[in-house]
């Protein structure tokens, strides 16, 4: 399975073994933002926070086009990205559970599912020579994750709840208004799960083909 930040390399892609890269220097950058954003969070600097981790999200995009456009693509680079990508995730989900604008349930199915991702991705590629392509919905699904991180790190803007369970662990379900980020958040989440599953259908199948093409 491919994380969500993977791409399908070009046939003309060079991969190079140099490590002090344009790419990487902004992928190691973005790295350090990480634990910024969580001090900031923690010490009450919401707005401080919210910037920190939407310069980290929005860089997101950055290193990947520098490095195929400058053709600067690194055996590095093409681990630190996306392993840059997973830590910003985890760490905005684990940052927004800490101050109490996200239920941890949340928490536990991203960070399940970026480990599912990563450690199937990696035996599929390692083991099999499988690579399974990224589909759009997973590229839009972590938009609205990031987007409603950063607006949950604001506790802006609220939204009526819509009325439909009152449950403790389903904020914004109930009476009580909530964050509109948390609504962004649970149509990423289940965006997500749709993604995930077709990515797992898709590897399956793959995997089948792949055994009985070699007699398995």
């Amino acid at each position: 399975m491919a994380h969500a930040k993977a791409h399908i390399p070009d046939q003309a892609e060079v991969v190079t073994d140099r490590i002090l890269t344009v790419p990487n220097v902004i992928s190691f950058a973005r790295l350090c933002l990480v634990p910024v954003y969580l001090w900031l969070l923690l010490s009450g600097s919401d707005v401080a926070a919210m910037v920190v981790f939407a310069v980290a999200a929005l860089t997101d995009f950055v290193d990947g086009q520098v490095a195929r456009r400058t053709h600067s693509v690194s055996k590095l680079g093409k681990l630190l990205d996306p392993a840059v990508d997973t830590i910003l995730m985890m760490t905005g989900v684990i940052g927004v559970c800490l101050v109490g604008r996200c239920p941890w349930w949340i928490a536990i199915l991203i960070i399940a599912r970026e480990a599912l991702l990563l450690i199937g991705g990696g035996i599929l590629l390692e083991r099999f020579r499988i690579q399974i392509p990224v589909i759009y919905p997973g590229k839009v699904a972590t938009t609205l994750l990031f987007v409603g991180f950063a607006s949950l790190l604001l506790n802006w803007p609220t939204v009526p709840g819509l009325e439909l369970a009152d449950a403790s662990w389903l904020p914004g379900f109930g009476s009580s208004s909530v964050c509109l980020g948390l609504m962004v958040v649970y149509a990423g989440v289940a965006l997500q799960i749709g993604v995930t599953i077709h990515y797992c259908v898709q590897a399956v199948g793959k995997l089948t083909e792949a055994r009985s093409s070699h007699g398995l």
